[in-house]
């Protein structure tokens, strides 16, 4: 048994997963020219989070981790905007607009703390 953690522990790496994954499921039925202008773009943000949260754990030093950490910042508020284009232009329902601004906004603060352990618990 390991004492290191593993990406699947991180918290924000588990919400951003799981919430690609589920606009994914969304956006796969829209018709083509919905896929082609804003789900391609709302995949791509929303896939960003979770990636640069995974890159930025792979990476050695204290300030690299940290500065991919930060990258997914941006891509969050990326996604806030495709989902509230996706709702103005009525390619979501109420309930998932809600639930994919409700895991959007959990994002910074579970950062926030990553971005807190990362500092306190390395050296370099």
């Amino acid at each position: 048994m390991s004492n290191y953690l593993k990406l699947n522990d991180i918290n924000s790496y588990k919400i951003a997963f799981r919430l690609s994954n589920y606009i994914w499921e969304i956006i796969i039925s829209w018709n083509y020219f919905a896929k082609q202008t804003v789900g391609m773009q709302f995949v791509r943000s929303i896939d960003s989070i979770a990636a640069n949260v995974a890159e930025g754990f792979g990476r050695y030093t204290k300030k690299d981790k940290i500065n991919f950490y930060r990258y997914s910042y941006g891509s969050i508020k990326e996604s806030l905007d495709w989902n509230e284009k996706s709702k103005v232009r009525k390619l979501l329902t109420k309930e998932q607009y809600e639930y994919i601004l409700q895991e959007l906004n959990k994002l910074p603060k579970e950062l926030n703390s990553l971005i807190k352990f990362t500092n306190q618990k390395l050296t370099i």
